[in-house]
């Protein structure tokens, strides 16, 4: 059986924070040509903030997702704030105190920022959003470990739907936020939550696979 040590993992969030930063461009320009451009800049304005506070800092996994949670639920505008700040906030709930995270921690853990996010939107699948990549990313998790993979091998499963998730926005027309007044012109652009939500779901899977301990 795999799993992972919270006590020693927080250093993945450190990791998605400096991924989102480089990215920062790339995501400002995607939300530039269906929405108000500033995505990546809020993200990174947020996640910057977050890297200097655990820079250097022996944290868990669940102490370093509920400071980011907090700092992008208090400290950042935009739509995307509040959404991603309740994700974090509810990932790490799910995980304080747990010491070993297994296939089942990481699904309540993922379902819990799910259902976040869902209590406080009313976006769906197929309405262009960062649903579009978390919901399908979730279910192959699931479905992965139902079959009898290896967390390891659900991580990889998780991240191959999110990218798929992800793209599927080229194809689907807005129906929630700023982007929904474009009606058919936002169809052919990626959607920039959805388009974050792919790189924070490798980040975090991709960190934990990489510190999978054996038992």
């Amino acid at each position: 059986m795999q799993t992972l040590n919270n006590a020693k993992a927080g250093g993945i969030v450190l990791s998605m924070a400096n991924s989102i930063i480089e990215n920062r461009a790339y995501l400002s320009e995607i939300d530039g040509k269906i929405g108000d451009g500033d995505h990546g800049i809020n993200m990174a304005k947020g996640f910057g903030m977050v890297a200097d506070r655990i820079r250097g800092k022996e944290l868990s996994l669940a102490r370093a997702l509920d400071t980011l949670g907090t700092v992008l639920m208090t400290e950042i505008g935009g739509s995307m704030g509040p959404l991603y700040g309740v994700m974090f906030t509810e990932f790490a709930e799910q995980i304080d105190g747990v010491e070993s995270i297994d296939n089942e921690a990481y699904s309540r853990m993922l379902h819990a920022g799910l259902a976040g996010i869902q209590s406080i939107g009313s976006a769906k699948v197929g309405d262009k959003t960062l649903l579009d990549t978390l919901v399908p990313a979730v279910e192959a998790f699931d479905s992965a470990t139902a079959e009898g993979k290896s967390f390891g091998e659900a991580l990889d499963a998780l991240v191959a739907a999110a990218e798929t998730g992800r793209d599927s926005t080229l194809n689907l027309v807005a129906r929630i936020g700023r982007a929904s007044r474009l009606g058919e012109r936002s169809l052919g652009v990626l959607d920039a939550g959805a388009t974050s939500c792919a790189i924070i779901l490798k980040e975090l899977s991709e960190g934990a696979r990489q510190r999978l301990q054996r038992h």
